[in-house]
């Protein structure tokens, strides 16, 4: 993937983790609940890649 799509990438995880702590919030999530971990690594991983590409690594 490209940086671009990579970022694009990024920001639709983004808002899909703030929509599922809403619903945590809310108490709706459900048996869902290891979802927010796979999200929350999922960016964790984009912004690796993205760091190292930046940095040359």
């Amino acid at each position: 993937m490209s940086d671009e799509e990579l970022r694009e990438k990024l920001l639709e995880l983004r808002s899909e983790l703030m929509r599922l702590r809403a619903m945590s919030e809310r108490g709706t999530l459900g048996k869902e609940s290891g979802v927010i971990k796979g999200v929350r690594r999922d960016i964790a991983r984009i912004l690796t890649i993205l760091r190292e590409r930046r940095t040359g690594a």
